[in-house]
């Protein structure tokens, strides 16, 4: 595992941002593990965040895009951070956008903010966590009304390894639905090969009943 793989996981950690314990998904499901993204709360730690989220991004789909769309609203500083990270770390200058909940009518009118999404333009989407992919349904249609646009990807902080609408998982059935590439900075599967019965900060952060459980939630849940 790649050592900023490592020091993510340990990140998510450290923020708060991965618990385990007992909670209930957007889709609706019971699960043992959550990852709640909105506790990236201060400016060091969305620096981190967007440095991560733009690694994953070179590894996976490399540097031939033009927007980083982050829909509302959690997107919306994801989208703002990583293409910060994307000029230091990379010299990489792509616009950042998102969009608004409601079409405003005033000022600076319309659905999206930051750059404008014009014809021709490579787009990646950036979101927190995809869990049964129904977000992505409402977000593809708010980027290909923006024109005759290629999205390229969909990055993602945790894939959680767990199926979608079908027996595949949610991420692979993005790609197969809509015809692009996903990617996560960190699988599930590598949380537990990172966390599992070793210890962090003098405290073990999955142990066996925590992997009881997590193996049981993939029983039910898991990629067949």
């Amino acid at each position: 595992m790649e050592q900023y793989k490592k020091e993510f996981i340990e990140f998510m950690i450290d923020c708060s941002v991965l618990k385990f314990g007992d909670f209930v998904t957007k889709s609706g499901r019971k699960t043992p593990f959550f990852v709640n993204t909105g506790f990236y709360r201060t400016g060091s730690q969305l620096k981190r965040l967007g440095e991560y989220y733009a690694q994953a991004i070179h590894d996976h789909f490399g540097m031939d895009f033009d927007i980083l769309f982050g829909p509302a609203y959690k997107g919306i500083p994801l989208s703002v951070t990583t293409s910060v990270a994307l000029s230091d770390k990379f010299g990489k200058d792509v616009g950042y956008c998102s969009n608004r909940k409601e079409i405003k009518d005033h000022g600076d009118t319309g659905i999206l903010l930051g750059s404008p999404i014009q014809d021709g333009d490579k787009v990646v989407i950036i979101e927190d966590v995809t869990t049964a992919g129904t977000s992505i349904k409402e977000t593809l249609p708010i980027v290909k009304a923006q024109g005759d646009v290629d999205v390229i990807g969909l990055v993602v902080s945790v894939d959680r390894m767990e199926r979608g609408q079908g027996e595949k998982s949610a991420l692979e059935e993005i790609h197969e639905n809509y015809g692009f590439q996903t990617a996560a900075i960190v699988t599930m599967e590598e949380v537990v090969e990172h966390l599992y019965n070793k210890p962090y900060k003098g405290e073990i952060i999955i142990n066996d009943e925590i992997k009881a459980a997590i193996d049981a939630y993939y029983e039910q849940y898991g990629v067949k």
